[in-house]
Order: structure tokens, then C-alpha cells, then sequence
């Protein structure tokens, strides 16, 4: 998820950076009305992340005074305001013009809380969003703002069978503990049935994982995003809103000012969803030569990256609740030689950008929860991947079963 930090981390080392991509050709944007475009930045703020929201809201504006005349960007804006609706607003030269209300747009929610997270609410202003600003030749965008858990699937602690994903909302009264989520399954189907995505990015946590990209692969040319945890103060949209409506290798704009602004202290990575078919079968195949050095147990994922510690951060630190392995870094390890660099081949061609970060910022002690590995170029591949582990540990009884509801488990045939 999307952090806010407690305390402040002290790191010991900057964080070394790669690229997947040597083609550092500008990005560029056209002011001419056959290319329009329209961007759509989804804030799901009813949450914890309501004091971010208003500086990367105040940021979004700022940027919108260097995008084309005839483009959109818009936003749709769910914050901790008391009982305000959620609305859906333009933002032209710093301004928020043409602004609505879930009410005005005609959106009911499915249970009358409003959320950011119900899929009723969520498939409403995109549609409305999309039809009313359309755009040229299909040049749509979505980032995705909030909270967020990867493919996890999670069942919460509350009564409402709450699954994990994205997007957080306690409903419109802050007392409440009935937290909600929009899990990606759901998310990919609602995307399917709007226009076509030139990207989505997601200002979130943990969306770079192999089981999120191959889910929302029909839904968007580009995913832009990070495999691990992410600031709470977000993405420096000053300096990148403009880069949403930019033709070109724009995604590397987007993925170096990003890294940029965090210098260093954040791995990120940049996806072209056309390959994750490849992608998919590559790895179906990897896995058979890794399943066999496994055998029937389960694979030792000691020193391997992994990008998320998913236990109560006031505990001893237990490797049982790693989640989110770096795909590669697991693959190297049981995959023999050639098979991995094969395989490695096929993922270049899909991530097509990336940094690497020696570290990132969380809000748990490093030295902590994440000494048990190094981050190295060889190791670092900018997505990760779930991997399949002793039930009796950990959270793995719930996460082993969870995970065959995707369909990339379908599609390389599990670990």
C-alpha cells in the first residue's frame, strides 16, 4: 500500500539505477485536436492518505498548466471531507473546472458509502469520465491513486468479505472499520468493457507484479508502476503530468522523473502488455525445468528480493510472511543457465524501462525486514512474482489458494 511514514528512514547507500531500454528518444506532444488525449487520475483518498491527496492534488494542477489545449485531464476526487460526494472534475490551466458529484453524474452506489472502491462507483466514472471527454484515436489514460496490495486477495478482518487490491475506502463514516477494497480480477473486467487504455499507471503499491500485468493486459498498451512499497507523497505530478499526454517513449519520462524525485529510493518499472502472453508462456515453460530441481516440496526463498514484508511490523522478523519475489531473481536461482537466460529475453521484451533500487522507503525498520537480501543488477528484474510456499507457515494457507482465482496462475500452471 501506498505509506505514510511514521518515522523517518535513514538509508546508507543510493540506489544504483538500470533501464531495460537504451532509447532515451525525447517524448513528445502535439497540440493538434486529432490527438487529443484524456487522462483520468482515480484519487482513492478515503483513507489514511487524505493529507497526501491534497498536496499531490494541488501538484496535478500545477501540471495541467504545461498540457495541450485540447487535452483532458480530469480527476475524480474521494477524500476524508465528512459526508462530501466524491466528485469528477476537469483541471485546465491550474483551475478545476466542470465539476460533478457521484449524484450528479447519475452514479448510485451499490451500498450507499460512496466508496472510491465500489465497483459500481468505479465503472460510473470511468464511463462517465470516458464519454465526456472522449479522446482521438483512442488515446485514454488512467493512473491509479490510493492504496494497494498487488494481486493479493486477502479475506479482511471484517464480516463484509472485503478482498485486498486496490484502492481502500472506509465508507463515508471515519469511525468505521469496514474497510473495502477493489480487488484486480474485478478492476481488469470493469476496464474491459470502457475504451482501450494507452496506460495506466499506478501511483499505488506493489501493481508491478506478473499476476496484476497479465490481468490488466487487454485493458492498456503500457502498465507504469513499482513491484514494491511506494511513498506516501506519491509521484512528483508537476513534473510529469505532462508526460501523460505525450506520444513517443513517454513512459520513460515518466519512469525516470519518477526515480528522480525519489532519488533512487524506489524501484520502478515500465510494462508492454502486448508481450505478457509471451511473457506468460516463457514462464510456463521456465517453470517445468524449476519444478523439477524443486521436486515436491517447496522452494527455499532465502536471499531472493522480495518486495514486501507482509507481517505485524511490532514482531520479530519472520521470513514466512515475505510476499512479492522478484520473478527473476527466483527464476535465476532454480532455472538451469540457458533456460533463464531464454526466459530473460522474452521479459526484456516486456519490460520495456526500469530502475533499480538497492533500497526503498517503507515504513519498516530496513535494517529489520528487508537485511535478509541484496538488491544487484543481476538480481533486480522490476516485477515480481507470487510464489507458492509451505501452508503451515505464515499467511501462505490463504495466499496458496487465493492465487489460482488469477489467471496467470491458469496460464503458466502454478508454483
Amino acid at each position: 500500500m501506498k505509506q505514510i511514514f511514521i518515522s523517518a528512514i535513514l538509508f546508507g547507500m543510493m540506489a544504483l539505477m538500470t533501464a531495460c531500454s537504451n532509447d532515451d528518444a525525447p517524448a513528445t506532444r502535439s497540440d493538434d485536436a486529432a490527438n487529443a488525449k484524456t487522462v483520468l487520475v482515480y484519487m482513492a483518498g478515503k483513507n489514511d492518505l487524505s493529507g497526501a491527496l491534497e498536496r499531490n492534488l494541488k501538484q496535478i494542477k500545477e501540471g495541467s498548466k504545461h498540457i495541450g489545449k485540447n487535452d483532458n485531464l480530469l480527476v475524480f476526487v474521494r477524500r476524508n471531507a465528512g459526508l462530501e460526494e466524491p466528485w469528477l472534475a476537469r483541471i485546465k490551466n491550474g483551475e478545476v473546472t466542470d465539476s460533478l458529484s457521484l449524484s450528479d453524474m447519475g452514479i448510485t452506489s451499490s451500498d450507499g458509502q460512496n466508496r472510491a472502491s465500489d465497483p459500481v462507483v468505479m465503472e460510473g466514472v470511468m464511463r462517465y469520465a470516458f464519454n465526456h471527454y472522449p479522446a482521438m484515436n483512442g488515446n485514454y489514460g488512467l493512473v491509479l491513486w490510493g492504496h494497494g496490495t498487488g494481486w493479493l486477495m486477502e479475506q479482511e478482518v471484517t464480516p463484509k468479505n472485503s478482498r485486498r487490491g486496490f484502492g481502500v475506502d472506509v465508507g463515508d463514516y471515519n469511525a468505521s472499520k469496514d474497510y473495502r477494497w477493489i480487488n484486480i480480477t474485478t478492476m481488469a473486467n470493469i476496464l474491459k468493457g470502457l475504451p482501450h487504455l494507452k496506460f495506466i499507471m499506478g501511483d499505488c503499491c506493489h501493481l508491478m507484479c506478473l499476476e496484476n500485468l497479465y490481468e490488466l493486459r487487454n485493458t492498456c498498451d503500457y502498465i507504469i508502476g513499482s513491484p514494491a512499497e511506494i511513498p506516501g507523497n506519491g509521484a512528483p505530478y508537476e513534473d510529469i503530468v505532462p508526460d501523460f499526454f505525450a506520444d513517443g517513449k513517454f513512459y520513460s519520462n515518466i519512469v525516470s522523473k519518477y526515480y528522480s524525485y525519489m532519488m533512487g529510493y524506489l524501484p520502478l518499472a515500465a510494462v508492454k502488455t502486448s508481450e505478457m502472453d509471451n511473457v506468460a508462456q516463457a514462464t510456463r515453460q521456465t517453470l517445468q525445468a524449476v519444478k523439477e530441481k524443486i521436486g515436491n516440496g517447496y522452494a527455499d526463498m532465502k536471499g531472493t528480493i522480495h518486495y514486501i514484508y507482509s507481517g505485524n511490523a511490532k514482531e520479530n522478523f519472520n521470513p514466512d510472511y515475505n510476499i512479492f519475489y522478484d520473478a527473476g531473481d527466483f527464476i535465476r536461482t532454480y532455472a538451469p543457465q540457458d533456460v533463464y537466460q531464454q526466459w530473460r529475453q522474452v521479459l526484456d521484451r516486456a519490460v520495456v524501462d526500469s530502475r533499480m533500487a538497492t533500497q526503498w522507503k517503507t515504513n519498516k525498520p530496513w535494517s529489520k525486514f528487508y537485511s535478509d537480501f541484496t538488491v544487484t543488477e543481476d538480481k533486480f528484474h522490476g516485477v515480481s512474482m507470487f510464489v507458492s510456499q509451505d501452508p503451515s507457515r505464515g499467511n501462505y494457507k490463504h495466499y496458496n489458494e487465493d492465487i489460482k482465482q488469477l489467471a496467470w496462475y491458469n496460464a503458466v500452471g502454478g508454483i
